[in-house]
């Protein structure tokens, strides 16, 4: 008997996500994602008259494949990649894997060229397709989460088919804050960072891109950013665990780094110029997710956080910045984390996780539950 959680998620993905309609073609990415699963989202895809077009792959073979890349390879897979995406007009990556460090081993710099050498099939899925990325749960983000396994099912079915229409009706005056706003000063336990946003736009995650979602988001003007950020969730880049990341900026540039592992931390920062920049400041504020995961698909939306990008810059808010790095570091703001608060324009938006102004308060997390 199929899960009706599978059905209910795979109608969200497919009508709402990525609004498939006839004639479309939608890719499917699954990796270690089970078959049952796959196959409610191929019929789902099929009920809306669209064509799916599936990848199943396995995070131990794509780090086997990762660990004897070279730059001639990527440049084979980016061709083969890019052939297949610009013929299809939707993208739905489920992504399952029991071990969130299996690329650890795999040597930085190869990561690095590997990144490199893809990013433009990720700029294109991201700019010219309808697409959508989520995780599949698993024991180990069960772990992480400090849960069982079947009750961190259920939170992720709860939070992955939330009502996002109710959602995004409360993140419109956000939104329109947003792209309104010029000065932004974040202040906090070891923050004080100002920037701007002027002119740089503002776009709201509403389940059409992320699930699970609950952001809006903007970008610093690149070189307005000064003063420095500590972050106090743990984060996963390239397979290494990072905590405790502290940023300095001056005109735009982090000048120090450090954090955990504050050599590899710089080694990512140092992939290219456009690392040491910022291309995206958001806020966060999914009721159902309250405590970092170590999944950033979750950590960005947690309820009173807010993150901060350095590297490659979306083209919805676009600064210029370009990198083949994009490595969304969390704050969470609530008072249990710390607290701290979020300016715009000399106008207190948020304290402590709450939001501030009566426009704002509907996205405070007992007006979304």
């Amino acid at each position: 008997m199929t899960d009706p959680r599978y059905t209910k998620l795979a109608r969200l993905l497919v009508e709402y996500s990525t609004q498939l309609r006839k004639g479309d073609r939608a890719l499917l990415d699954l990796i270690d994602v089970p078959d049952e699963f796959g196959v409610e989202l191929i019929r789902a895809v099929r009920a809306a008259g669209a064509t799916p077009l599936v990848e199943a792959r396995h995070s131990r073979l794509t780090r086997e494949i990762l660990r004897g890349t070279d730059e001639q390879h990527a440049t084979l897979l980016r061709e083969v990649e890019m052939f297949r995406m610009k013929r299809v007009q939707a993208y739905i990556a489920i992504r399952g894997s029991h071990n969130a460090t299996e690329n650890s081993d795999v040597p930085s710099g190869q990561l690095a060229m590997y990144a490199r050498v893809l990013r433009p099939v990720l700029n294109y899925r991201v700019n010219k397709t309808r697409w959508v990325v989520l995780r599949w749960p698993s024991p180990s983000m069960a772990q992480a989460a400090g849960m069982s396994t079947e009750a961190f099912e259920d939170l992720y079915f709860r939070v992955c088919t939330m009502d996002y229409r109710r959602l995004a009706r409360a993140m419109i005056p956000l939104e329109k804050r947003m792209r309104a706003a010029d000065r932004v000063h974040l202040r906090g336990p070891g923050t004080d960072l100002t920037f701007s946003i002027k002119g740089i736009g503002a776009k709201m995650c509403k389940g059409d891109r992320n699930i699970p979602d609950g952001e809006v988001f903007s970008c610093p003007v690149k070189n307005t950013v000064n003063g420095y950020i500590q972050f106090n969730t743990p984060t996963i880049y390239s397979g290494t665990e990072f905590d405790n990341i502290r940023l300095e900026f001056k005109d735009g540039k982090i000048t120090e780094a450090s954090g955990s592992n504050t050599k590899r931390l710089n080694e990512i920062l140092d992939t290219d110029p456009g690392a040491r920049y910022v291309g995206e400041f958001s806020l966060g504020f999914n009721p159902y997710i309250e405590k970092p995961m170590c999944d950033i698909l979750f950590d960005e939306k947690i309820a009173g956080s807010l993150h901060f990008t350095p590297g490659q810059a979306y083209e919805d808010c676009d600064n210029g910045n370009r990198s083949a790095v994009h490595w969304d570091m969390v704050l969470i703001q609530r008072p249990e984390w710390g607290g701290g608060e979020v300016w715009f324009d000399g106008e207190l938006i948020r304290k402590n996780g709450l939001f501030v102004p009566k426009d704002l308060k509907p996205l405070n997390p007992a007006n979304l539950k």
